[in-house]
């Protein structure tokens, strides 16, 4: 449905200097095609009469007002014949362009009659080959094309005149309290419902879940079927859509324009979505009154997906789906898009460039100021769509068709409007004010400036600061707690923690006792001449006794943990008390040298390359506005998805991302992407002797938002393509 009123014409075309030599005034406006049918339609909403044009060929609808309506009737003579007889018989004060304009409009949409070249020319390329054999042709189709399937004028007529009561309000308040029932049902069994709604996210479920999506849509479809046959509006055909390759079923109601009443209208669009919750709630209700099994689970799919549905996609007003249509005929205000666009880019013009161009069409401030914003909201929010779109298709199929494909979506869905836009600026260039163009070369300056110079001096990515020598203190076996260090600074070489082993001490005394009782031994072999020969045995148990005297002093030195160089000692779990018996697995505290710090980073693949060993870097602690300053040391010379530093686990409250199977069982932590491990030495003091995250920056070759994004660009493709 395209709408044309008086204004849209004049601003259709805009004839140059037409005068008395131009050639499209000095003949008869083209005929019109005798197919064509003319239909008086509702009013507008400023009271003015307006009528459609029908074009059975291809099924469209374009709606004219009051000055073009004046025009039809006079058609086939000049346009200055025209002008004159409208401004004499009618209100109307039209001019010469805005009849060109009509002209060139029935012309575009190939309304008007064709001459014996046009007709030889369509033969030509009818005789050429099929079109669909052309490139050009799947570049345009592949985006949006229609399959017509049935033709269900007879059957939706045999089915309205069968089903009478689905019309009446005693149907329509009797479902819409199963469904509220449904509805307060669920929530008192929230829980199993969003339980079961997780269970169906699987293999076999989201094939269910595809069926339920078949039937949902497939009801929804007969919804707009149905009440547009019941209103005596004729259902061309129905089929699929393909919008992108993405099959989605499709209803043509595009007769429902001749409908005078915009009620009558909107009875026709909201039947779809209104259809769909109605299956919604009715799903809802018997999920909630069967039991587990195959008919409840599908109705569990029947309602999730019916409810998001209509909620989330055919609700929205910003494309044109049933939300659009809906809010058009709420307020009975044909072609919005089109009409909000032409507000908005006429806002733009004169905002931004300070032309004066004529509003497209006559509003109050306050209804063009709500055009303007539904406009910019509509493109956002085609933006966002159009980007997902152009994902999805890059990802349904091989590397270099999805690449291609992808290109394409930008290209034709967001680079095409804006460079058409950006054309006709150009083209205004000279009426542009001059301080506005002062002003857009002062930004233009500005933005090269901003792309071009290498502002960017500085490297950074997550890092965590820890001294540089630490070391944890552990009991060397099952021991029992002597004593423990008080929580400071401590010299090389003291005693932090004393543990003690009873057997240990009970085995060294008695092995003590047997030394003892060997040497007495000795002594009396050696006064006695006949036991000389029990000498050797003896010193030999001697010498054993003395080795595991030794052994046992060993450990019990071991029991005696001391710091190897002066540094800070922090006891770690602050319950324990002499007496207790100590596990080897359980940190005792920490000794850290104050006087050395480091910072293990992560860089990101793009960036490495700026990077040179010796770089003055800072880093910034969490909660702390200032930086400490060191040096760059080291640089792994290839990625890695092992994170080492467990604190930057975005799972421990870091930013960096990991895979959600890695770190369990004692499995070191995998990263989602790869990154390269940086090392700096930190010169300056660190207060808090403590591991913290920060953010670390180090300094790097200089380099500007262009060639970064330039280098972004390449990666992503390289990466992409598999090259």
């Amino acid at each position: 449905m395209i709408n044309l009123s008086s204004s849209d014409v004049a601003t259709t075309l805009t004839a140059d200097e037409p005068g008395a030599t131009d050639p499209r005034l000095q003949r008869p406006v083209p005929p019109l095609r005798d197919d064509l049918h003319l239909v008086e339609v509702a009013r507008e909403r400023d009271g003015e009469p307006a009528w459609c044009i029908e074009d059975p060929v291809t099924n469209r609808f374009y709606r004219i007002g009051w000055l073009e309506f004046e025009c039809l009737r006079r058609w086939g003579q000049r346009p200055e014949q025209i002008c004159q007889q409208i401004r004499a018989q009618t209100a109307l004060e039209p001019d010469v362009d805005q009849v060109l304009a009509l002209v060139e409009f029935l012309a575009t949409h190939h309304l008007l009659r064709p001459d014996t070249a046009t007709v030889d020319r369509f033969a030509a390329e009818a005789n050429e080959r099929s079109p669909w054999l052309k490139a050009k042709w799947w570049l345009h189709n592949y985006l949006f094309f229609r399959l017509p399937l049935v033709r269900p004028q007879r059957a939706l007529q045999t089915m309205a005149r069968a089903l009478p009561w689905l019309f009446t309000r005693s149907c329509v308040m009797a479902v819409l309290l199963l469904g509220i029932l449904g509805i307060l049902l669920v929530v008192q069994r929230w829980d199993r419902f969003t339980h079961a709604v997780v269970e169906a996210f699987s293999l076999s479920g989201l094939v269910s879940f595809a069926c339920a999506l078949v039937v949902a849509k497939s009801f929804h479809e007969l919804g707009h079927a149905l009440v547009a046959t019941r209103l005596g509006v004729k259902v061309a055909h129905m089929g699929i859509a393909f919008i992108v390759l993405w099959p989605m079923l499709y209803t043509d109601t595009g007769e429902s324009w001749k409908l005078k009443g915009s009620r009558q209208r909107l009875a026709i669009s909201s039947a779809g979505i209104l259809t769909e919750l109605a299956l919604a709630g009715l799903a809802t209700l018997g999920w909630v009154m069967t039991q587990p099994g195959a008919l409840n689970s599908a109705l569990l799919y029947l309602a999730t997906t019916s409810w998001v549905l209509s909620l989330a996609l055919n609700s929205s007003p910003f494309m044109r789906f049933d939300g659009y249509f809906i809010l058009t005929d709420v307020l009975d205000f044909p072609n919005l898009h089109e009409r909000a666009g032409g507000q908005a880019r006429c806002w733009l013009r004169r905002r931004l460039l300070g032309l004066n161009e004529p509003w497209p069409e006559a509003f109050s401030r306050s209804h063009r100021r709500a055009l303007v914003g539904f406009a910019f909201a509509t493109w956002l929010y085609r933006l966002v769509l159009f980007l997902g779109i152009a994902v999805a298709v890059y990802t349904m199929f091989f590397k270099a068709l999805g690449i291609f494909l992808f290109v394409v979506e930008i290209l034709w869905f967001i680079v095409r409007p804006i460079h058409q836009e950006l054309s006709h600026w150009w083209s205004q260039r000279r009426a542009v004010p001059r301080h506005f163009r002062v002003g857009w070369l002062l930004v233009a300056l500005g933005l090269t400036a901003l792309l071009f110079i290498p502002w960017q001096t500085s490297v950074g990515g997550p890092g965590v600061i820890h001294s540089a020598r630490s070391l944890t203190y552990y009991a060397p076996m099952p021991a029992r707690l002597e004593a423990r260090h008080d929580d400071g600074s401590v010299e090389q070489g003291a005693t932090l923690v004393s543990l003690i082993e009873p057997d240990i001490s009970l085995d060294l005394a008695a092995q003590q006792v047997a030394l003892d009782n060997i040497d007495a031994e000795l002594t009396g072999l050696l006064d006695n001449p006949q036991g000389r020969a029990q000498l050797s045995a003896a010193q030999a148990r001697r010498l054993l006794n003395l080795s595991n005297i030794e052994s046992h002093q060993r450990e019990i030195t071991r029991l005696h943990l001391s710091a190897p160089f002066a540094g800070k000692w922090q006891r770690i779990n602050e319950q324990l008390a002499p007496g207790q018996w100590l596990s080897p697995r359980e940190p005792l505290g920490v000794l850290i040298d104050p006087a050395h710090w480091v910072v293990e980073g992560y860089i990101d693949q793009q960036d490495i390359h700026r990077l040179e060993v010796g770089s003055s870097v800072r880093f910034f602690v969490e909660g702390q506005p200032s930086a400490l300053h060191g040096e760059l040391v080291r640089i792994a010379p290839s990625r890695t998805r092992l994170l080492d530093q467990t604190m930057l686990a975005e799972r421990h409250g870091g930013v960096l991302k990991t895979q959600q199977e890695s770190g369990s069982e004692g499995q070191p932590l995998e990263l989602e992407q790869p990154l390269f491990a940086v090392q700096a030495r930190i010169d300056t003091s660190w207060n808090d002797i403590r591991e913290a995250r920060g953010r670390l920056h180090i300094d790097a070759e200089r380099q500007s938002l262009a060639a970064r994004l330039g280098t972004w660009l390449a990666a992503i493709a390289v990466r992409e393509s598999g090259f």
